[in-house]
């Protein structure tokens, strides 16, 4: 009785300690863990503005309208602010009318999404494929050929011009 007592308790114990360690599923296989941007929560602090540790590393949100990036329509390539990871070519770029920059496609491998619960909301999260950094979130309502809106904060991005 005792030795089954221990079992059980160990096996719990393993359990307890490996929940909530799964990796976010990436949109495809591109790109390995040694391209994988990690740092500690004081680096990220020493890179980012207040505004951008917020977005990227708290999953926070910019108010509409407020983001340099959301009326910017030149060539170029949207990056990922906090690893320089090319997210979005300019050509995918539409005026949605949210207040945020939005996307009908993005650069394959290097953005991520998955199931986001917060706020009493079912949403799909956007991150960053190389240092998961959120970047907003997709929505069903975007211009074909995709259907799809990827709502992205302007703080989360700076744009590459061609």
């Amino acid at each position: 009785m005792k030795i089954n007592f221990l079992s059980i308790f160990f096996m719990l114990f393993i359990i307890s300690c490996t929940n909530g360690q799964s990796k976010i599923e990436s949109n495809n296989d591109q790109g390995s863990e040694s391209d994988k941007v990690i740092k500690t929560e004081a680096e990220w602090k020493a890179q980012l503005t207040p505004k951008e540790f917020n977005v990227l590393r708290e999953k926070g949100t910019e108010r509409a309208f407020t983001g340099k990036l959301n009326k910017e329509y030149g060539e170029g390539t949207y990056v990922c602010k906090g690893c320089q990871n090319p997210l979005f070519k300019s050509d995918t770029k539409f005026d949605s009318g949210s207040g945020w920059p939005s996307f009908f496609d993005f650069i394959k491998g290097n953005v991520a999404e998955h199931k986001d619960h917060s706020h009493g909301m079912n949403r799909v999260e956007v991150v960053c494929n190389r240092c998961n950094g959120h970047l907003g979130h997709v929505f069903t309502d975007g211009p074909k050929p995709t259907g799809l809106r990827y709502c992205i904060n302007s703080v989360s991005l700076d744009f590459v011009e061609d």
